[in-house]
C-alpha cells in the first residue's frame, strides 16, 4: 500500500540534495511575496476576516494581522493569500499550485511548535513532494472531473507537513493521510461565474491537512488504502487513467532531478498557467513582426485540449470577462493584454481594465484550434500566427511556458518579482536573506515578522 510507505518517508530521516533545498527556498520566497501582494491588495479579505474571527489559541500569525490565532485558522487565511492573485507557482505534471498548500502549513505549524531552519525546510520539501506526486499521478484527471487538483492533492501535502513538524510517527501519519483524503475536493464551478472559490481552495486544503494530522494524533484513524483503493481518492475523484506508482517512484533518490520539487515552475504573470505558452508565443510573433498591436488584425493559436477546456471554454464571455478573476481564465483576453500593453502584471487584471475597448476588440479577433501534444497541458508548446494589416502572417513559437522546465525564472527575475510584490526593495532583501539562511538558521517567526511588515500598506498608499 502507498500511504504507509509515503508516511514513513515523510516523517523519517531525509537526505535532501542541495539542488532540491535551493529549489524549495526559491518557491517559499516566491510564495511569501505572492501572499504579501495578496494581503496588500486586500484580495483575500473574506478569508482573512473569517480566520481572524475564528481565533483560538495564539499559535500562528495571519499575514497583515496583529493578533495570533490557531494554526488551522492561520493556514486558512495564508493559503488563500498565497493563491489570491493567481501569481503562485505551478507543477506542470500535476497542474497543482504547490506552494499555496505547502507554505501555509509550514508557517502555521512551524510557528506553533517553534520549528527552526532545518525542520522548516525539510517539512517544506516533504510537502512539495507529496503535493506534486499525488497530483502528478493523475495529470489533469482531477480537472477533467471538475475538481481543482490543488485542493485534492493539497490536503495530503499539508497533512504530511503538519505530521512531520508535530513529530508524529509513521503509523499516525498514515492515518493523517487517510483522514485527509476524506476532505479532498474543490469544485471548478467558479470557471463559469468568476466566483472567488478557487482562491479559497489552498486555504481549505492547508487547514484541513493540519486538522487531519491533529485528529490522527488524538487517536482518529484513516484508511491506509486512501491512494490505492478500493474507494480511494483516485477511484472517487479522478477521471481516466491514473499511475499511482508515480507517488513512490524514485522517492528520496540521491538524484536531484527525480525530486518533483525541482520540477515546479515560477509564474512570470498573474494569470492561469494554461494560457502562458500562448501568451509567450504571441510576444515572440509580435517582436518578429516589428509592429505594435494596432497592426494585428487576427490571432490564431494552437492550444492543448486540456488547456482549452479551462481558458477557452465556450460557456462564458472570453472577450469581456465577468470579473478580474474570470479574466485570468480567458486566454483571448490575456493574450490581447500582453500584445497591447507589452507586459502583464497585477494591475492588468484590475476591474477598470476589463472593458478596455482595445483589449476586448482584439480578444474578439483571437481564435484557436485544438492541438494535442505529447505531454501535459501545462508544459505544452505555444504556437501563434498573427495576421497583420499589411497582409503578412507572422508565426511565434515557444517550447513551453516561461518560468519552468528548461526556462526557469532567473535569480534576478525572482527577486524582481518579489520586490514588486512586497513594494519595498529593502524588505525584499531581508526576506530573501531570512529564507536563504535555511536550513542552518532562521525560524517561522522571523520569516513571518518580515512578511507581515511588508503586508502592511501605509496609510498614504491606501488614501492615494
Amino acid at each position: 500500500m502507498i500511504a504507509p510507505e509515503l508516511a514513513a518517508w515523510a516523517v523519517g530521516e531525509l537526505d535532501v540534495p542541495a539542488e532540491v533545498q535551493h529549489a524549495a527556498k526559491r518557491h517559499l520566497l516566491d510564495g511569501l511575496g505572492n501572499a504579501v501582494a495578496g494581503a496588500r491588495a486586500g484580495a483575500a479579505a473574506p478569508a482573512v476576516s473569517v480566520a481572524a474571527g475564528l481565533g483560538g489559541p495564539a499559535e500562528a500569525t495571519i499575514l497583515g494581522c496583529t493578533d495570533r490565532v490557531s494554526a488551522p485558522a492561520a493556514a486558512l487565511a495564508n493559503g488563500t493569500l498565497v493563491h489570491a492573485l493567481d501569481f503562485d507557482d505551478t507543477h506542470a505534471g500535476g497542474l497543482v499550485h504547490a506552494t499555496a498548500v505547502v507554505l501555509p502549513a509550514v508557517l502555521a505549524v512551524g510557528e506553533q511548535v517553534g520549528a527552526r531552519g532545518r525542520d522548516l525546510l525539510d517539512a517544506a520539501v516533504v510537502g512539495y513532494e507529496v503535493a506534486c506526486r499525488v497530483a502528478g499521478a493523475a495529470p489533469h484527471r482531477f480537472h477533467a472531473g471538475g475538481l481543482h487538483a490543488t485542493m485534492v492533492a493539497g490536503v495530503f501535502s499539508s497533512a504530511a507537513v503538519a505530521a512531520r513538524l508535530m513529530g508524529l510517527d509513521a503509523a499516525t501519519t498514515t492515518s493523517a493521510l487517510g483522514i485527509a483524503g476524506s476532505q479532498a475536493g474543490g469544485l471548478l464551478a467558479f470557471l463559469a461565474t468568476g466566483a472567488s472559490t478557487k482562491q479559497l481552495h489552498p486555504g481549505f486544503a492547508s487547514q484541513s491537512g493540519i486538522l487531519a494530522a491533529r485528529l490522527a494524533a488524538a487517536g482518529a484513524t484513516g484508511p491506509e488504502t486512501v491512494f490505492d483503493g478500493p474507494h480511494g481518492v483516485y477511484d472517487a475523484l479522478a477521471t481516466g487513467q491514473v499511475d499511482t506508482g508515480f507517488i513512490l517512484r524514485d522517492l528520496g533518490s540521491t538524484e536531484a532531478a527525480t525530486w518533483q520539487t525541482t520540477q515546479i515552475g515560477i509564474k512570470p504573470w498573474p494569470t492561469c498557467q494554461l494560457a502562458h505558452a500562448t501568451m509567450a508565443a504571441a510576444q515572440v510573433a509580435l517582436a518578429q513582426a516589428g509592429v505594435d498591436a494596432s497592426a494585428v488584425r487576427a490571432v490564431s493559436a494552437q492550444v492543448h485540449p486540456d488547456s482549452a477546456s479551462v481558458v477557452c471554454a465556450a460557456d462564458r464571455d472570453l472577450t469581456r470577462p465577468a470579473s478580474p478573476y474570470a479574466a485570468k481564465f480567458s486566454l483571448p483576453w490575456s493574450v490581447a493584454a500582453i500584445l497591447v500593453d507589452g507586459a502583464v502584471g497585477i494591475d492588468t487584471y484590475a476591474e477598470a481594465n476589463l472593458a478596455r475597448p482595445e483589449l476586448t476588440e482584439l480578444a474578439g479577433r483571437i481564435t484557436w484550434s485544438l492541438t494535442p501534444g505529447a505531454g501535459v497541458a501545462a508544459d505544452a508548446a505555444g504556437d501563434v500566427v498573427l495576421t497583420l494589416a499589411d497582409g503578412r502572417t507572422v508565426t511565434g513559437h515557444v517550447d513551453r511556458s516561461p518560468g519552468g522546465g528548461s526556462a526557469p525564472l532567473s535569480e534576478d527575475g525572482l527577486f524582481a518579482k518579489l520586490a514588486g510584490n512586497v513594494a519595498d526593495t529593502g524588505l525584499a532583501e531581508r526576506l530573501r536573506a531570512a529564507v536563504d539562511a535555511l536550513p542552518s538558521a532562521g525560524d517561522a517567526t522571523e520569516i513571518l515578522s518580515l512578511a507581515a511588515a511588508a503586508a502592511v500598506v501605509p496609510s498614504e498608499e491606501t488614501t492615494a
